[in-house]
């Protein structure tokens, strides 16, 4: 356990970012990977509806 008595190493190599130069959004991400679900789970429930139309019995 720590006694508080101890230093504290601080790294102050911060680097402020002006404006022009500041970190690209991550909403592009987050768009892309929810129309890649969109897309995966459309194709699921084609494949499921697909499964359950083979197993129909039509001769009712």
């Amino acid at each position: 356990m720590s006694t508080g008595k101890e230093e504290l190493e601080v790294d102050d190599d911060l680097v402020e970012l002006e404006d022009d130069e500041a970190p690209a959004p991550v909403v592009e991400v987050a768009k892309t990977n929810l129309s890649k679900r969109r897309t995966i789970d459309n194709l699921l429930e084609e494949r499921r509806l697909q499964r359950q139309l083979a197993d129909y019995d039509f001769d009712l």
